[in-house]
């Protein structure tokens, strides 16, 4: 019986062994399986001269490449590592030739001895899994946090203690053909997101109910109860269900009512804290704190739940105070890749903000978007693969009026945040919330988002 990740990378011996993506995530996935000995192919879309000088030097290891826009035809493998990123479908004709195809997370769950709390949904998950996180490391546990956030945690699942906790962040991409059974899910919300990837949005759904759909009667599943989605996802759920709700009361969880925070369990409530207590603004945190209150109930004490929230000061890319600069303050939310988050952003503010926004074309609607951009900013200043997209959702709705809103067009995200810089006035908050993906222009939202930091600290 396999019973490990050493095990395993050992069985894997004599079979051929490729790795789809040669980003840093899966690099210590590449060395367990050639430290076991084991015939590994890396297959990426990127051309070797491209690749990270550390993912280069896997050639001196015996790796061998298949690199280039024609990566994914003719693998020749036992076994196919899947990074999160590619759909399985792309995948399905290898699956039925009889190659397994699995990924890192996927064998984390496999071979993790320890309790598990994951973590998916469109919005929020990287904060409210942080949160979680430092909530159990403040009571004294031992916390590994991994996933979509975080490092890899697959090479160090051998090491962990049964009595530890990893607090996972799990994308639809991870999760799309995954058998999880964490003993902790929650869901934080689900919004039109990534239809650029999955053919449809009933298909991003389903890919998230595999985060709970597996659990048993001793496992927990939170949800959202304001979610438009929960009522269709609540059927499914098989463990114990908690909800968060801000605004409204529930039966089991956590809520919040006129600027109070409630545990509430079998529908008596239990006042913890004021909303205004925690540290990080906007109402989405708040929603954030109590979807990881939900979560933790039981396993954290109320005095350091108040703490924490207290004194988390929040994650960068996440509406990050950068500077204040002749009366303007700066924010850094590249994190927003979709326009509930740029929402979620814009209500933060008691000021409207001049917003810079736009980049890769998700293939997401932006009508919401577009009325609340009307409502709620001061000037526009659009950049990227979607900003006439933008435009056009901001100019058709039905609160548009051209004299309130200024809308710029530039050529580029560097032009974009010198212009918000040259029109912002003293007492203004300029906010980088682009509502899109950065791979129009960027590698990713953080280094998207440690280029604004650059742009901004260098400014004199």
């Amino acid at each position: 019986m396999i019973l490990s990740v050493h095990d395993y990378m050992q069985s894997l011996r004599g079979k051929r062994c490729a790795v789809i993506g040669a980003g840093v995530s899966n690099l210590p996935l590449i060395g367990l399986l050639l430290d076991a000995g084991n015939a590994v192919t890396v297959c990426d879309k990127q051309p070797y001269e491209k690749l990270s000088e550390s993912v280069r030097a896997l050639s001196e290891r015996g790796v061998q490449w298949k690199l280039g826009e024609q990566y994914l035809e003719n693998v020749d493998a036992d076994v196919i590592f899947r990074t999160p990123g590619l759909h399985p479908m792309h995948l399905r004709a290898y699956a039925n030739k009889g190659c397994q195809i699995t990924s890192e997370m996927e064998l984390f769950f496999r071979f993790c001895p320890c309790r598990t709390i994951a973590i998916t949904g469109s919005d929020g998950k990287t904060t409210t899994s942080t949160v979680i996180a430092e909530l159990l490391r403040a009571q004294g546990y031992t916390v590994h946090l991994g996933g979509n956030i975080g490092h890899p945690l697959l090479a160090e699942a051998d090491d962990m203690k049964p009595e530890d906790f990893a607090v996972l962040e799990l994308s639809s991409f991870q999760l799309h053909s995954m058998e999880c059974v964490p003993d902790v899910a929650l869901v934080t919300n689900l919004s039109p997101n990534h239809l650029d990837v999955h053919p449809d949005m009933a298909d991003y759904v389903d890919a998230k109910t595999n985060i709970f759909r597996r659990q048993g009667s001793a496992a927990k599943t939170v949800f959202n109860a304001k979610d438009g989605y929960t009522p269709e996802l609540l059927p499914l759920a098989k463990a114990q269900v908690k909800f968060f709700s801000r605004g409204d009361t529930v039966e089991n969880g956590a809520c919040s009512h006129d600027g109070i925070i409630y545990l509430v369990h079998n529908g008596q409530r239990e006042e913890l804290m004021r909303t205004d207590e925690i540290r990080i603004p906007g109402e989405h945190n708040v929603e954030n704190f109590l979807a990881a209150f939900a979560a933790v109930d039981g396993l954290v004490d109320k005095e350091t739940m108040r703490s924490v929230a207290r004194s988390f000061s929040g994650v960068a890319h996440r509406i990050e105070f950068l500077r204040e600069l002749r009366g303007v303050r700066y924010y850094n939310d590249s994190i927003a890749s979709s326009p509930t988050r740029t929402i979620a952003g814009l209500r933060s503010f008691a000021e409207k903000p001049i917003l810079i926004a736009g980049g890769y074309d998700k293939h997401i609607p932006f009508d919401e978007l577009g009325f609340e951009i009307n409502a709620r900013v001061k000037a526009l200043c659009l950049n990227g693969a979607t900003a006439q997209k933008i435009y056009e959702a901001v100019t058709k709705a039905s609160n548009y009026c051209a004299q309130n809103l200024p809308i710029y067009m530039d050529e580029n995200f560097d032009a974009s945040v010198a212009r918000a810089a040259s029109i912002a006035e003293h007492g203004d908050v300029v906010l980088m919330s682009p509502a899109c993906a950065a791979f129009d222009q960027f590698k990713n939202f953080e280094k998207r988002g440690d280029h604004f930091r650059e742009l901004i600290l260098g400014m004199e």
